[in-house]
């Protein structure tokens, strides 16, 4: 059993208000509603994945280099920011601005609290339970996204309108930045002390053992596996909102109700079932390891299952089978929450506890490469040949990627 003191409650709680971002079930349909085309969405996701992607590996240094805690910090900063900007504005040039400052609240965050929580399980000496550890405080997680699916899917039917959830969403946010800056300084890493007595040497030692990293071929391709699955999930995971409206305005039930209220009410609750069920197979995660007996099996099987999830997704959603492709989609958010712990597990074991939020940082450098190339390509196809087609081609694609990025055991 893992021990639940008052730290796994915090971190608990990080992620469940984290994920308390009631646009999120919306932000397509938001983007839509907004004059914006599937082009223009796709170059938006980009530019927000691209931002981190220029700004990760800094601020993963940094992280390491002078405090963990400002780095969260700082992060949560432009996300406020960024959520005020879609609430008062409503063209693409702001929403750009918007998303290059939730592109920097990304890349103070990526890696950093999971460096944090594995830097808690090495002081009080329990890193053999990271898989459980960390399955546990991500299905926190997503119990916030599924409490948030239900409270977004409420606001948008009472109110008919999507910018007022980015306004809401901000006191969450809030909250957790009060919960974040009560992080013990334990947690911002032992060499918080050497670089007050020399920065210039601290940070010479870091670049170099974050160099080292890239020649560690385990480590490489465990980075490499875990960003294209979850680059392409992260890429595709939203357009099961437009999959979900065309469903809900084709059902004969609510006839009475708008269409956007029709809306709400399917995107509310399927997105609440959802993310139930991604919160227990992030639970699960560590069970599911157990009885296949091979960590290096799971995260490769699991990566095979949820692409073909994803673009049988698109297919169906191309031949009208709207159910069928509701519950792929369904399945690829499973399999996510399900493999993504394995992934942290399997990633924190190659690289050296002293480099871990700039390791970690790596792993979300080379997901917001690959991230921003699929969300670009989605938005150019979809644009072009439809929602379907698009998750079909970027589904091929990822499976014809899997054989150069197989994790191997030694």
């Amino acid at each position: 059993m893992i021990p639940k003191d008052r730290m796994f409650y915090k971190f608990s709680a990080y992620g469940f208000l984290k994920n308390l971002r009631l646009f999120e079930p919306f932000l397509i349909l938001f983007f839509l509603g907004s004059g914006m085309s599937y082009m223009d969405i796709g170059i938006l996701y980009a530019v927000a994945e691209i931002s981190t992607n220029i700004l990760e590996i800094p601020t993963g240094i940094y992280a390491d280099m002078f405090g963990r805690r400002k780095s969260m910090l700082m992060g949560f900063g432009a996300y406020i920011i960024s959520f005020l900007i879609f609430y008062f504005t409503a063209n693409f040039y702001t929403f750009l601005l918007a998303m290059v400052l939730y592109g920097l609240g990304d890349a103070f965050r990526s890696g950093t609290h999971k460096a944090m929580i594995l830097e808690y399980l090495k002081i009080n000496n329990i890193e053999e339970k990271k898989v459980e550890y960390y399955g546990a405080t991500r299905s926190a997680s997503q119990f916030g996204s599924a409490i948030n699916s239900l409270l977004a899917g409420l606001v948008v039917f009472y109110t008919g309108d999507y910018h007022i959830i980015f306004l809401i969403t901000i006191v969450p946010y809030i909250l957790d930045f009060i919960n974040l800056a009560t992080y013990p300084k334990m947690l911002d890493g032992n060499i918080e002390k050497s670089i007050k007595n020399n920065r210039k040497k601290q940070a010479i030692s870091t670049l170099k053992d974050f160099g080292r990293m890239f020649k560690n071929k385990k480590a490489l391709r465990a980075l490499l596996n875990s960003a294209v699955f979850d680059s392409g999930f992260k890429a595709s995971k939203d357009y099961l909102q437009p999959i979900l409206q065309t469903f809900a305005v084709s059902l004969p039930l609510f006839l009475y109700l708008t269409d956007a209220k029709r809306t709400a009410i399917i995107v509310g609750v399927v997105y609440f079932f959802l993310y139930l069920l991604s919160s227990y197979a992030s639970k699960k995660s560590h069970v599911a390891l157990k009885k296949i007996g091979n960590i290096a099996f799971a995260i490769n099987i699991t990566f095979i299952i949820g692409t073909i999830s994803l673009l049988f997704a698109g297919l169906a959603y191309m031949l009208a089978i709207f159910t069928v492709s509701i519950i792929l989609f369904i399945t690829l958010h499973f399999i996510f929450n399900l493999r993504r712990p394995m992934n942290v597990s399997y990633v924190s074991d190659s690289i050296s506890s002293k480099i871990m939020a700039s390791g970690l940082s790596v792993e979300s450098q080379l997901k917001m490469v690959f991230s921003a190339s699929f969300a670009f390509l989605i938005g150019l196809l979809a644009n072009t040949f439809g929602v379907g087609a698009s998750l079909f081609a970027v589904g091929m694609i990822i499976l014809a990627i899997f054989p150069a990025v197989a994790i191997r055991e030694n």
